[in-house]
């Protein structure tokens, strides 16, 4: 990463962002020991822990343009709930040495390609995305409809993070989506021979679009 340029934070970026949540049994967790700062843990429901995944289009209009995918787990320190994201690939360097650099997020490079399949029904298509990492290995294939909005008006979600970096100081940083919701029909192909096989056969129990977002990264950092 030295010598890669990338914009100071906090990053403001123009994305449409195609979420879901599962639900997960903490035995099927994968890398979240390692990016869990030290006094978090990820937040039970039920026996497991609430993960989001999450294809994103950062579009013109922001500091940077790229694609990202995303697996983002619930967590608290006991006082807060916060975001840890143990996994996530997106499809350029500056964007992969800013998040690690500026908030410890653990970001690798990836090819992730989107092509449009016909509507069976007519009220449009499914865009199809595939996302391979860097040395060509299988991740995942998403295929998504995006319906109705789902609020008349743009709504504003917090959205926290906390990691931690290879040197076990943990970085929080305070960040906000605004944006439109949308139906969302979304299905999700995790390669059970990839990075992302212990999500493989998991059904989100809900998802969403977020469209005309803007996303503020990094408005507040606490390094501790």
């Amino acid at each position: 990463m030295i010598g890669i340029p990338y914009p100071p934070g906090p990053w403001t970026l123009r994305s449409e962002l195609l979420v879901s949540v599962l639900r997960v049994p903490a035995d099927r967790l994968v890398g979240l020991t390692e990016a869990l700062p030290v006094g978090y843990e990820e937040v039970p429901v039920r026996g497991s822990a609430l993960v989001g995944l999450a294809a994103v289009r950062y579009v013109p209009g922001g500091v940077l343009t790229y694609d990202e995918l995303l697996v983002a787990v619930l967590s608290t320190d006991g006082r807060m709930p916060r975001v840890t994201i143990p996994q996530i690939w997106v499809t350029t360097a500056a964007s992969r040495a800013g998040g690690r650099a500026l908030w410890g997020i653990p970001k690798d490079l990836a090819r992730i390609t989107r092509s449009t399949v016909p509507g069976t029904r007519p009220d449009g298509t499914s865009v199809r995305t595939e996302v391979r990492t860097a040395d060509g290995t299988a991740v995942a294939r998403l295929t998504a409809r995006v319906g109705p909005r789902l609020s008349p008006v743009p709504v504003v979600l917090p959205l926290p993070t906390a990691q931690r970096r290879p040197d076990r100081s943990t970085v929080v940083a305070h960040n906000t989506v605004r944006g439109t919701l949308r139906r969302l029909a979304v299905r999700w192909d995790l390669a059970e021979s990839g990075p992302l096989g212990h999500l493989h056969g998991i059904r989100p129990v809900a998802s969403v679009a977020v469209q005309d977002a803007t996303v503020v990264f990094g408005r507040r950092v606490v390094e501790s």
